[in-house]
């Protein structure tokens, strides 16, 4: 499917510094994360039947295009560039519409009637500084239909050289998600997956919620 198009350039989107540049090096890395590896400890509250899905920061498609080849119809958002080039050249699935619009405003999406049953944010939101944070939540809870659910992952450890990183918990998030109505359905901690990122000390926090 075309990607939309909006006047943003990536290089302005804060919490992207160190994705361009790097972007070689990282979509081989990204390649080589299997969904159902990274997402084992949610995996299991994911919606089964067909539901509208929102990928924030859905890089190089890989989350995408599992949800989509499990049937789901699949807006995955992804401001940096050379991302989106690769994974629409990747994943190239009737069901996945590519879409440059970044967090905090969301201007594009927030400017559309559709909601969604499902919206994931995994490794985002430690991206986004706390004014950001507020801001992001009120519009990613604007997204969301009743009853539906909003799966998040926080990274712990050391940031890479050169990106924009935050000490944010996963208590601050849900107690965030919370003043926006949002019930907290699970939050627990994992590993990270990618051997290197393991050795180096990093971990994940892994927070749903339910509107």
């Amino acid at each position: 499917m075309q990607e939309m198009q909006d006047p943003m350039e990536s290089s302005t989107v804060p919490g992207t510094e160190g994705y361009e540049e790097n972007a070689g090096q990282l979509i081989a890395r990204y390649d080589n994360v299997t969904f159902l590896d990274k997402y084992r400890p949610v995996s299991h509250l994911l919606p089964t039947i067909s539901s509208a899905v929102l990928d924030i920061g859905a890089g190089t498609g890989g989350d995408a295009a599992w949800l989509a080849s499990s049937g789901h119809i699949v807006t995955a958002l992804e401001p940096v560039a050379a991302f989106r080039a690769a994974g629409m050249k990747a994943h190239a699935l009737a069901n996945i519409e590519w879409v440059n619009d970044s967090l905090p405003a969301l201007s594009t999406l927030g400017a559309r009637p559709a909601k969604y049953d499902l919206i994931v944010v995994a490794a985002v939101w430690m991206h986004l500084a706390a004014k950001e944070r507020i801001e992001a939540m009120g519009n990613i809870s604007k997204l969301l239909k009743p009853g539906a659910m909003l799966v998040m992952s926080l990274r712990h450890g050391p940031a890479p050289e050169g990106r924009r990183i935050f000490d944010v918990s996963a208590n601050e998030t849900i107690d965030l998600a919370m003043r926006y109505q949002l019930k907290l359905m699970l939050s627990t901690q994992a590993p990270s997956v990618q051997q290197q990122n393991r050795q180096a000390g990093v971990s994940w926090s892994w927070i749903v919620f339910e509107k």
